[in-house]
């Protein structure tokens, strides 16, 4: 196949010869021109001058005193001016977005050569529009429909806001012309428009030859015009003849080919008629991105796409496929060439600036001069620390082990590295931290020299070069009294920031492989073109009208507008798959995530208008996802020793005939670990659940790092401060104590203090209290509150008697396994949160009662079955059980029980303990549990059953037939592994 550049490549060389010095040719972008020389050069088979390549933009700034600024520079600009015309005194993070979109409305005006103070002009009156004699009646038409909504019949608020914002705009953008002017500075329309003002003496080159442009703004126009009438211009135009008829794709060169004449013969069936020439096309339905991204290796491998190299290109609609297409590359492909650069906010450098920043603004408490320890364990934790010091991670496994919550930077600086990391930051501003975020990513890049990781990973270099370039110019904005901002505005700011930038690739353009976004295919033609999620939406891209000029405007002074919008990406669209003969394009089908998953509206011109035959196929995984088996855990000798050295100080049972314990095997029984009623509730969930966690040992990771206080902390802290509470009133409370303390809210407050200091920050109790955030200090209030509740309500019981507080109780257990064997003890037992006993009617009982913090409504259970049922476990009967084995404990053993009074299992729920007529006590059924002791017989029955189960041989341990239950289990990846 012959390429476009390649006719124009031939026909440079066949007009103008091989003296080509004093030539400029000039392309939209950069990467064509790189595709271009090496065509010239294969065709003119020897040495020869070579013309100078540049971009448009790059010929405008070649003439121009001033300095197109950067992006921040340019919005922090804007800003000032914003703010002075206005008055509005908005944040800048918040203006960015507003600026970005602002300042891309003044180079459009710029660019279209529009006067500004027409296009902003507040013509409420609609009957100023009969003077704007520079108007086509057709424009005045537009303008007159659009200002008719803004007449006092249809006065809105809303219309108000915008009509004094819009009065300003023209201010606005010539305040930002001045003072951009005033530095020699200018954003590139401005810069533009001044060129093209200026005379073209300066323009050295004897002939400026412009390839493969497609819209071409008025400002462009005015340039080319006034090259063109000095003889210094040609121009060279791609198109088709399938869309120069009528179809939008050729909507621009259509108006250009009379005023600036094509190089080409137009009428050249070889160079202009190409597209419905026989083609291979498919369009494929996929399911997901990911899939769409795995089809890569698939559809390289086919029809020498990868041996083809430089012909075969891979188009992403969707850039954010980027790194998930590269992952997909399979190992054939040696030499790739990526355009679309990775994202910034994507790698790991970006992570590590966060977690430095937030070391510096809320992980440091100003009072204390200290860094608390979550935010001190994100930075050492980060793969990059190792390149900063090497003794990270001791540093953190000491202060971790100690339980060292606040450190002080003399603390935290073991070496010169991590002095500079732990810089006590007092009274730093934004750019006292900008500056030292810069001179931590410099050490990070001195000390990663020559490390074998870092030379292994390029992208380390690539981002950490770039992140640094990020913040050197923030830094510079700030030095230089650009850019004055709080810490809070540059947070949001540098994440702005980080979100859109990219780190660029390096290699040989026009070798291998291309894998580019679709503005990077101008002017290139391949033979095999595979485009990813080419849905509307994405191709065309953007085409919305996301402005601050509202259409009609736009349209009356022939701005650019989103018809425009659509007209250069359906150009863009048929020009890259009019010479490719082998077509392939992929687009999402799921209608999720607010995704319509529909094709692109070009795919669906091509199926009517085409001519073509288009296969249509749909893109599944390929692979079987196997239903994850479950397998159970056989009881062998091996794992039957581990459970009974758990719970039982014999050899495991064996088949010989049940006997009962020795008197020595009960009393080294009482010294094992308690099999619990939640070990009991485990077995009963899920039998498997039981053995990982009792068997095998393997426990949940409980670390609090970030101080977020979930549910299970708030129930510790509750619980924690409870016991303190009634740890301070005494064994025997009477009214008028508890009176007293209900009145010193300072003390409630202060147990919970301690209590948060030991269970979310475990201090000690003389330890400072941390300085708390929002969250921790609403859920504080929130456990004072319910701790007064319960307060008030035991007010009600007194006088009563607190016979323990987290008290611990156990029985022992005569175990008979299932199916014989011989019988041996264990301990059944746990903690009660609180035994007291009270007087109700006259009558003294025992209560043992359990706190619980949630929200969960308890349903009662019908009978002693249904504790033991998997049909109410969803319904909590896990509580059940708890409260009712210790009872059962309680109310048999003479120890906890010597008047043999009656026993009540009871449940506080706290968040529901305001209602009124509050009982805690349990129900079964529609009764009130009076006395333990009329469950006992059964529940003991029960017990024994789940016990000889447990420890029996024959059964093993088998997963839940209930598989909702495995959604949060902890070991569920291990057990469906």
């Amino acid at each position: 196949m012959r390429t476009f550049l390649d006719f124009v490549a031939q026909d440079i060389l066949a007009k103008h010869g091989h003296q080509l010095a004093r030539t400029a040719v000039v392309f939209p972008n950069k990467r064509a021109s790189l595709f271009f020389s090496e065509s010239l050069a294969r065709q003119s088979g020897r040495p020869m001058w070579s013309p100078a390549y540049m971009t448009i933009s790059e010929l405008f700034r070649n003439h121009s005193t001033r300095t197109v600024g950067d992006q921040i520079k340019l919005i922090c600009d804007l800003y000032k001016c914003f703010v002075g015309v206005t008055g509005i005194n908005e944040t800048l993070d918040h203006f960015y977005g507003w600026g970005q979109l602002l300042l891309a409305d003044f180079d459009d005006i710029d660019k279209n050569m529009a006067d500004a103070d027409k296009v902003f002009a507040n013509v409420r009156d609609i009957h100023e529009l009969d003077d704007l004699s520079y108007l086509s009646d057709e424009q005045k038409a537009i303008l007159r429909k659009f200002f008719s909504n803004f007449t006092d019949n249809h006065h809105t608020e809303l219309k108000e806001r915008f009509l004094r914002l819009w009065c300003h705009f023209g201010d606005i953008y010539h305040r930002f012309n001045q003072l951009l002017a005033e530095q020699g500075l200018a954003y590139e329309g401005a810069l533009y428009r001044q060129v093209a003002a200026d005379e073209i003496e300066d323009f050295s080159y004897d002939r400026y030859i412009f390839v493969g442009f497609n819209l071409v703004q008025k400002v462009e126009q005015q340039l080319f015009d006034k090259l063109k009438k000095a003889g210094r211009a040609r121009f060279y135009w791609d198109f088709d003849k399938y869309y120069m008829g009528g179809n939008e794709a050729g909507h621009f060169i259509r108006q250009y080919l009379d005023k600036f004449p094509n190089e080409l013969d137009n009428s050249s069936d070889e160079i202009y008629n190409n597209f419905r020439r026989d083609k291979q096309i498919t369009f494929v339905s996929a399911t997901t991105e990911n899939i769409q991204a795995r089809y890569i290796a698939q559809w390289l491998k086919q029809n020498r796409r990868i041996a083809d190299g430089k012909r075969t290109a891979v188009v992403l609609c969707n850039e954010a496929l980027l790194p998930m297409a590269i992952h997909c590359l399979p190992d054939e492909v040696e030499k790739v060439n990526i355009t679309t650069g990775y994202p910034l906010s994507q790698s790991p450098i970006s992570s590590l600036i966060m977690q430095l920043f937030a070391l510096q603004t809320a992980g440091y408490v100003r009072k204390s001069g200290t860094y608390r320890l979550p935010y001190v364990n994100k930075v050492l934790r980060h793969p990059y620390a190792q390149f900063l010091s090497a003794q990270h991670a001791t540093l953190c496994e000491e202060l971790n082990s100690n339980h060292i919550y606040y450190s002080t930077p003399a603390l935290l600086a073991r070496d010169a590295a991590l002095t500079l990391l732990f810089q006590e930051p007092a009274g730093w501003q934004s750019a006292q931290l900008c500056s030292w975020l810069m001179n931590v990513l410099r050490l990070l890049a001195e000390n990663s020299r020559g490390n074998d990781y870092a030379s292994r990973d390029p992208l380390f270099a690539e981002s950490l070069y770039r992140a640094y370039t990020l913040l050197n110019r923030l830094n510079g904005l700030m030095e230089g009294g650009d850019l004055t901002i709080d810490l809070t505005t540059m947070h949001r700011l540098l994440t702005q920031l980080i979100q859109s930038t990219s780190v660029p690739f390096h290699g040989e353009p026009a070798i291998g492989l291309q894998m580019m976004g679709v503005l990077e295919t101008r002017n290139l033609d391949f033979d095999h073109v595979l485009m990813l999620s080419c849905n509307e939406g994405n191709m065309p891209r953007g085409v919305n009208d996301t402005s601050f000029i509202p259409y009609n405007i736009r349209k009356a002074f022939d701005l650019t507008t989103i018809d425009h919008k659509v007209a250069i990406y359906s150009y863009y669209f048929h020009r890259l798959l009019q010479r490719a003969t082998d077509v392939t394009l992929v687009y999402n089908n799921a209608t999720e995530d607010g995704k319509t998953g529909e094709m692109s509206r070009f795919m669906l011109q091509m199926l009517v208008e085409s001519g073509h035959s288009i296969a249509q196929v749909s893109l599944h995984a390929g692979q079987h996802v196997p239903t994850p088996q479950r397998h159970s855990v056989g009881k062998t000798p091996e794992v039957l020793q581990l459970l009974c050295k758990r719970f039982a100080e014999v050899q495991p049972p064996s088949a010989v005939g049940a006997q009962p314990p020795s008197a020595a095997a009960s009393a080294a029984a009482n010294s094992l670990p308690l099999l619990t009623p939640s070990a009991i509730n485990r077995y009963l969930s899920c039998p498997l659940k039981f053995y990982y966690r009792y068997v095998a040992g393997l426990t949940e990771l409980d670390e609090n790092e970030d101080d977020t206080i979930d549910g299970r902390v708030f129930g510790n802290i509750f619980h924690e401060a409870a016991h303190r509470i009634y740890e301070q009133l005494g064994f025997h409370l009477e009214a008028a104590a508890i009176d007293a303390l209900l009145k010193n809210k300072a003390e409630i407050a202060r147990h919970v203090d301690n209590a948060i200091k030991q269970e979310l920050f475990r201090l000690k109790t003389e330890a400072r209290m941390p300085e708390l955030n929002g969250l921790q200090i609403i859920n504080r209030e929130v456990i004072i509150r319910y701790l007064t509740q319960l307060l008030r309500i035991d007010r009600q019981l007194a006088p009563f008697d607190i016979l323990g507080l987290e008290m611990p109780v156990k029985r022992q257990w005569t175990v008979e396994p299932a199916g014989g064997g011989k019988a041996f003890v264990t301990t059944l037992g746990g903690t009660i949160d609180r035994l007291d006993c009270v007087t109700e009617h006259g009558e003294r009982k025992i209560r043992v009662v359990d706190y619980k913090t949630g929200r969960a409504r308890l349903e009662p259970m019908p009978d002693v079955e249904a504790i033991f049922g998997q049909e109410k476990i969803e319904k909590h009967s896990d509580y059940y059980l708890q409260t009712f084995l210790y009872s059962l404990i309680v109310r048999n053993d003479a120890g906890y029980n010597p008047q043999g009074l009656k026993v009540v299992p009871a449940l506080f729920f706290v968040q529901q303990s305001s209602m009124e007529s509050y009982n805690p006590v349990l129900k079964m059924g529609r009764e009130v549990v009076a006395d333990i002791s009329q469950y006992c017989q059964e529940l003991e029955e029960r017990l024994q059953g789940v016990v000889n189960e447990i420890f029996s041989p024959d059964i093993p341990f088998k997963p839940t037939e209930t598989t909702s239950r495995c959604t949060n289990c902890p070991f569920a990846e291990i057990c469906m592994a």
